[in-house]
């Protein structure tokens, strides 16, 4: 296997491998910015779930089911493409690789926000009305903190989820890990060396959030 093509020893192979690494930063980026806002979402869309109003939980199915539903790529394709044409609304490529991102995810989100929350026992949610809590706040201070530590887990998943995802905004010209790679296969026409590398490209970044998710799960333990 030819690995000079990425070798630092040599001018043009130290050249290939910081332009392949080049795309960290803008995969960092987009994750980190498109799983703040999918939990935010997800939050916002599984409180109405908790209701005991048919209309507002029912909000809550359709969301969940409908956005399960479509692809990643077709959203992303959507957002970029179609969005101007059916609304005159136009975003950049950066800004809608995050829309989809945030939109495709917190319907996972919002799936793990209200299993957290269903598995506080019930005698929490008495006890802080019983305080004279309002519902924000009775979320704010009791509820949320709990369930957060039951579904750090599940969050940490989503977020490698995320970033595994993240490689399909390259297709609407998003200078990412997977872009950067893509670009380089075209001038230098050696698909397997620089396709590996970018494996491991993705493998350090999941592990390094593992490592952390696990760490600040160990935390909250203690």
């Amino acid at each position: 296997m030819g690995w000079d093509i990425i070798n630092p020893s040599n001018i043009d192979g130290l050249t290939n491998l910081q332009f392949l690494i080049s795309g960290f930063n803008t995969t960092i980026y987009i994750s980190v910015i498109s799983i703040f806002f999918s939990m935010l979402i997800g939050l916002i869309v599984a409180l109405p779930s908790l209701a005991t109003n048919k209309i507002l939980s029912s909000f809550n199915i359709v969301y969940v089911e409908i956005v399960r539903a479509i692809p990643l790529l077709v959203l992303i394709l959507w957002i970029y493409y179609g969005l101007p044409i059916m609304l005159g609304i136009s975003f950049s490529p950066f800004v809608s690789g995050i829309i989809a991102l945030a939109i495709s995810d917190s319907a996972f989100q919002a799936e793990i926000f209200r299993a957290g929350i269903n598995s506080i026992h019930k005698g929490q949610h008495e006890a802080s009305s019983s305080l004279g809590l309002d519902f924000w706040k009775k979320m704010r201070f009791i509820i949320l903190p709990q369930a957060v530590k039951t579904i750090l887990p599940a969050l940490g998943n989503q977020f490698v989820y995320v970033l595994k995802m993240s490689s399909l905004v390259s297709i609407i010209g998003i200078a990412d890990l997977t872009r950067k790679a893509n670009e380089l296969v075209v001038t230098t026409y050696r698909p397997l060396e620089i396709y590996t590398f970018l494996i491991l490209e993705y493998l350090i970044l999941i592990l390094i959030i593992s490592y952390f998710v696990r760490k600040l799960e160990r935390k909250l333990k203690r």
